[in-house]
């Protein structure tokens, strides 16, 4: 059994693991990366890349049912689903195969196989062609996370899809059901009510994307069921009877359970970390519902450990595990990098219409003790927006009254996964109102409507 000795080893080749161990090579670090899957990760092989590329074949197919509004003829607009999802996987092949090349030009040592921590500073990978044990003073587990399965919900391949059976579904369903109405539910949701399917959302909390701001998620509401999908909050799917033919579900609302046939359903209820094989808890490692429990520096509490992205907990996002992955690599090679900072990671969901947000909502602004102060502009004021033919959509900003610290802003409408970033930004600099204001936004572009959303927050908005 062949012992290899590395500075850093980095188990797990999703956005975490590689960007830290890139990161962790450009210090002049000797790095191992462990992968037992897929370079990339679920990220660019099975999540945000390939789903994404879904999501614009079917914004393409809704622009081309359009073309009379804007002055264009087209003949009968159709899709075929299988050409479709070619080119998903050919958008992951193309990125997966770029991380292979990335990590070889920092020359960095990939090893396939699963891995285990036998003990502090090793790690075991077994691999077809047998074992080796590498060794490192400093470990970073990015081991990333897998969909959550609700007892009676499993998902089968057939007619009861997880994420991976979405993304190369073996037929296009009539009658969809997706559970669960986060980035994910709603992003598969999107996809297939575009394409034509009937589809109902079931959302056991109170409101669909319960974690964006509450008028943002009525906002989406109303899109969605203006675009014909059906909209069940404060529902449970109590149980699925599974056949050849069909899938009966029973959905519990207002105490009342009622049996409804689908083709298809789509099980997105959320994500559980993949801690299991690894050997933690014997290295003394916490770990709190399925994710290993970090400090801000993604320290595990055992010397020279770390955990970074999904499997050390929310928010579940691939730009978080590569933000932490450079703060450890950095931490490693003796620099002094800032903590990441949760309320300053952006979410994105890539539905029609778009929705992106950072920082507080309203309420939790409010529940927290600011004092605040509200901006909203509606798309509907933007000549970008409405030359665009999408002019439904909102900017809201919240900002502290005593300091004019921007909260959190929260925006739904086209191309909002974009504009985010200037608040982001806005938020790392520490930016008052008065900075945003005094900057000049281009025109004619929907930028614009987070100017005057910011402006309204201060009773100065022009255009509304």
């Amino acid at each position: 059994m062949a012992s290899n000795h590395y500075d850093v080893i980095v188990v797990g080749a999703g956005p975490g693991g590689y960007v830290a161990a890139i990161r962790a090579a450009q210090l002049g670090l000797s790095v191992a990366v462990v992968e037992r899957e897929h370079l990339g990760g679920i990220c660019l092989n099975w999540g945000c890349i390939p789903t994404k590329a879904l999501l614009r074949s079917a914004e393409i197919y809704h622009l081309m049912q359009r073309a009379g509004e804007f002055g264009l003829s087209a003949g009968k607009a159709g899709f075929d689903l299988a050409a479709v999802v070619k080119r998903s996987r050919q958008v992951a092949g193309q990125l997966s195969g770029g991380v292979r090349h990335l990590l070889k030009k920092n020359k960095i040592t990939v090893v396939m196989g699963e891995a285990t921590l036998p003990a502090p500073g090793r790690v075991a990978v077994k691999a077809e062609k047998g074992s080796q044990v590498l060794t490192a003073k400093d470990i970073i587990l990015a081991t990333g996370a897998r969909a959550r399965d609700l007892p009676g919900l499993e998902a089968d391949g057939k007619r009861v899809w997880n994420y991976r059976h979405a993304l190369q579904p073996p037929f296009m369903p009539k009658r969809l059901l997706v559970i669960g109405s986060g980035a994910i539910g709603i992003e598969f949701a999107s996809f297939f009510n575009t394409l034509g399917a009937e589809t109902t959302v079931v959302e056991v909390m109170e409101r669909i994307l319960p974690v964006e701001d509450e008028e943002i998620s009525a906002m989406a509401k109303k899109a969605f069921q203006k675009q014909g999908m059906e909209i069940l909050e404060k529902s449970t799917v109590k149980k699925l009877d599974r056949s050849d033919a069909k899938i009966t579900a029973h959905i519990e609302t207002g105490g009342k359970i009622a049996a409804r046939d689908f083709d298809a359903v789509i099980s997105a209820v959320g994500i559980v970390g993949n801690v299991e094989g690894l050997g933690l808890e014997s290295l003394g490692v916490k770990i709190d519902r399925t994710h290993v429990v970090v400090d801000e520096y993604c320290r595990t509490g055992v010397a020279g450990l770390y955990a970074i992205g999904d499997i050390a907990g929310p928010p579940w996002l691939a730009h978080k595990a590569s933000h932490e992955g450079v703060m450890v690599a950095e931490m490693i090679a003796g620099q002094k990098p800032h903590p990441v900072r949760p309320e300053s990671i952006p979410g994105c969901t890539y539905c029609m219409p778009q929705i992106a947000s950072v920082g507080l909502t309203e309420a939790a602004a409010r529940a927290k003790g600011h004092d605040v102060k509200v901006g909203r502009f509606p798309l509907i004021g933007n000549g970008k927006a409405i030359a665009l033919g999408e002019p439904e959509g909102m900017v809201k900003t919240v900002f502290d009254v005593a300091t004019g610290e921007l909260l959190g802003a929260h925006m739904i409408g086209p191309e909002v996964t974009e504009l985010i970033q200037g608040y982001v930004i806005g938020r790392t600099l520490e930016a008052t109102e008065e900075d945003f204001i005094h900057t000049v936004f281009p025109h004619p572009t929907l930028s614009e409507s987070m100017h005057e959303s910011v402006l309204a927050a201060f009773g100065r908005a022009i255009h509304i």
